[in-house]
């Protein structure tokens, strides 16, 4: 598991190209993942069809673009999980979560696939308990840990099985951030956060405000440079760090001219 998170940690670097404004900066984006303890079967196939989140300040479900289909959950043992889906939600406390399920379930043993019938998940969905606050302009993982070999119940001796999912719900924060704000707003720079050589970041300075943030980086120090347009200096603030699950606030930058 401690396998499986480090590897979603480290995949969010494929997020630090994004350029960012302030139109955003009440939502979090989330992304959900599916891993699985293994087992006594030769497939666990599941039919997910939706993912949707609910916030304690939200009376409605959000629905996330989802990866549609049906997925044997026994490929993804072992430290291995697959993505279900993104999007972004209103920063705040977040409550259930709920994957809905089609009717295309099915399990195989000694290479005979069985359906399973999943009655309650088809009607309104397997609603699972989070219970995480999400901060603003932050990335969070929401891992899905399908326990299969307490989800398969034999129906008594019909040699049928029902699909009773039994799945843990585990919410972390796999980036951070940086903002602030550059005077004067005219000198509009490009912002860029650089580890070691590379670009990992960049954003741009709202022209009203001199608002910026640069989101979806991992932990760890990097420069801060400035590039202003023409008739200002470039600025470089070094030695930036940056937390997972935190947002590293450098205050007003001044550009000169």
């Amino acid at each position: 598991m401690k396998k499986a998170i480090l590897s979603i940690a480290l995949g969010i670097v494929a997020f630090a190209f994004i350029a960012c404004s302030n139109d955003n900066e009440t939502m979090s984006r989330i992304e959900v993942h599916l891993t699985d303890a293994p087992g006594d079967y030769e497939a666990v196939n599941v039919d997910i069809q939706g993912v949707e989140v609910k916030s304690q300040d939200n009376s409605g479900w959000i629905s996330l673009d989802v990866n549609k289909g049906i997925y044997n959950i026994l490929d993804f043992t072992n430290g291995l999980d697959t993505l279900l889906g993104t999007g972004e939600i209103p920063a705040g406390k977040i409550n259930q979560i709920r994957l809905i399920l089609g009717a295309n379930n099915s399990i195989q043993i000694a290479n005979v696939i069985t359906p399973l019938t999943t009655p309650s998940a088809q009607q309104s969905g397997l609603k699972l308990n989070i219970d995480t606050t999400f901060q603003a302009d932050v990335t969070y993982v929401i891992l899905l840990d399908f326990d299969a070999a307490r989800s398969i119940v034999p129906a008594g001796e019909s040699g049928k099985y029902i699909l009773k999912p039994v799945i843990r719900a585990i919410a972390e924060a796999t980036s951070g951030a940086i903002k602030g704000q550059v005077s004067p707003a005219t000198s509009t720079p490009a912002v860029y956060a650089i580890s070691g050589i590379d670009t990992v970041g960049t954003a741009f300075a709202d022209t009203v405000t001199g608002n910026f943030i640069i989101k979806g980086l991992i932990s760890g120090s990097y420069k801060v440079s400035f590039a202003p347009k023409t008739g200002f200096q470039t600025v470089t603030k070094d030695l930036v760090n940056v937390s997972v699950g935190s947002i590293t606030d450098l205050g007003v930058v001044a550009v000169p001219q």
